[in-house]
């Protein structure tokens, strides 16, 4: 079974903190993220800009609008599909990304969403 996983966080907060401060973070970031590609679940895992547009339907047109569809502080910053038996196993595998493991990407509203795909088509995959 497949999963897409979604890792958030709270701009506002992230960007008023030195680039020394987040580097540092990042560093700490790169064991965990190494163990969960150990793990072999990994399909593709992508950072993402914050820059963003939304396109949606009203009243018959296709209206573009900048920024995130869904209107909150947290940003989504990366997406990863991982393998796994059931939710319990994505979820313990889950648990080994940096936005679980870093207790400093608490202050800054780091999360991970889980959700489970039902139809999946990679390069040189099968539905």
């Amino acid at each position: 079974m497949k999963f897409i996983c979604f890792g958030y966080f709270d701009p506002e907060k992230m960007d008023t903190r030195p680039k020394s401060e987040m580097d540092a973070l990042m560093l700490e970031c790169q064991p965990h993220i190494e163990e969960l590609y150990k793990s072999g679940q990994v399909i593709v895992d992508v950072g993402l800009e914050s820059d963003a547009k939304s396109l949606q339907r009203v009243n018959g047109s296709l209206m573009v609008t900048d920024g995130s569809f869904v209107e909150t502080k947290a940003v989504i910053g990366s997406a990863f599909i991982i393998e796994a038996r059931d939710m319990d196993d994505a979820i313990r595998l889950t648990s080994l990304h940096p936005g679980a493991q870093v207790n400093a990407g608490e202050e800054f509203g780091w999360g991970i969403e889980i959700r489970p795909i039902h139809y999946f088509k990679g390069i040189g995959s099968e539905v």
